[in-house]
């Protein structure tokens, strides 16, 4: 385990550990047996944890509050790593006694960990959820190269599980190669999708406001349900993000996702997930500093709204 006796150095910004009476925590999945090119995200944890260092005191400069006093890290979730089934099997237990005492943000891991994630969150709201899908994939093929199930699968087993309300699945930042019904597959089942190409050049508040308008108008419709963030880090371009399995060009800019997750701070998310950071691709940790301030940036918004 990453933070093996609660080293201070190797929890989120040097955290104590998760306890009783605070509202966050973080902890990692450190897993990466379903993915598809180059593993390595189950050292993302990890690395994460060190770049959040950086971020000294952790006063956000937008939101003007800090994690620190609120937050908790959990530690590296004891797993199997050889068996998704097995895996999954494993974490639900665990996640379902976290998320009934905290906030939770998941360190990752590849996307395989989003499934048994939304389970338990559905299982323990007793009703299905909202989500915003921040990739460079859209995660909804019917199989994984044979295989029942995936990193890339799990967009389509949660819709066919009824975890979430499809009218509010949201993806952003999709461009990878894709048949049509794999790529259309969340706008087919009602959904929204802007991919990157949609989104180039807009990068402040004011020229993302069309779409984030529309995301808030679709949730209002349909009761505001119960939010839920899965943040791929591959959504972003190479450029920022190199440090992960399935890199594609011609994605977003870290000022494009950080503007996005301080907009839609004052939904009202129940936890979030920042995935498939893979350390021994990086350059310089940009990948890692980047997850790090998107987590912290989340965490923030959350404290932010009281």
């Amino acid at each position: 385990m990453t933070s093996f006796a609660y080293l201070s150095d190797h929890r989120f910004l040097k955290a104590p550990p998760a306890a009783e009476g605070l509202p966050y925590a973080v902890a990692g999945i450190a897993w990466d047996g379903s993915t598809t090119n180059r593993p390595g995200a189950r050292f993302g944890p990890s690395a994460i944890r060190a770049a959040s260092h950086m971020l000294c005191d952790g006063t956000h400069p937008w939101f003007d509050v800090t994690p620190l006093g609120r937050l908790g890290d959990a530690g590296d979730l004891p797993l199997p790593n050889t068996s998704l089934e097995r895996l999954r099997e494993a974490l639900a237990p665990q996640a379902a006694a976290l998320i009934r005492r905290h906030h939770m943000a998941w360190l990752g891991g590849d996307h395989s960990i989003t499934l048994p994630l939304l389970r338990a969150y559905r299982e323990w709201l007793g009703r299905p959820l909202a989500v915003i899908h921040f990739d460079a994939h859209c995660d909804t093929w019917s199989d994984h190269f044979g295989e029942p199930s995936g990193h890339g699968t799990w967009v389509y087993e949660a819709m066919a599980d009824g975890l979430v309300v499809n009218e509010c699945f949201v993806q952003i930042g999709i461009r990878s190669a894709a048949e049509r019904a794999a790529r259309e597959y969340v706008r087919d089942q009602g959904g929204l999708i802007w991919t990157a190409r949609d989104l180039r050049g807009l990068e402040g508040a004011a020229q993302l406001a069309p779409p984030l308008s529309a995301l808030r108008e679709r949730f209002a419709r349909h009761g505001h349900p119960p939010v839920y963030l899965s943040l791929d880090i591959d959504c972003l371009d190479p450029a920022f993000a190199p440090g992960t399995g399935t890199p594609e060009p011609g994605g977003l800019s870290t000022n494009q996702v950080l503007t996005l997750l301080e907009e839609l701070a004052p939904l009202p998310f129940v936890g979030m997930d920042c995935v498939e950071v893979a350390p021994p691709y990086d350059h310089a940790q940009l990948t890692s500093y980047a997850a790090a301030q998107f987590v912290w940036t989340y965490l923030c918004g959350r404290i932010a709204q009281g």
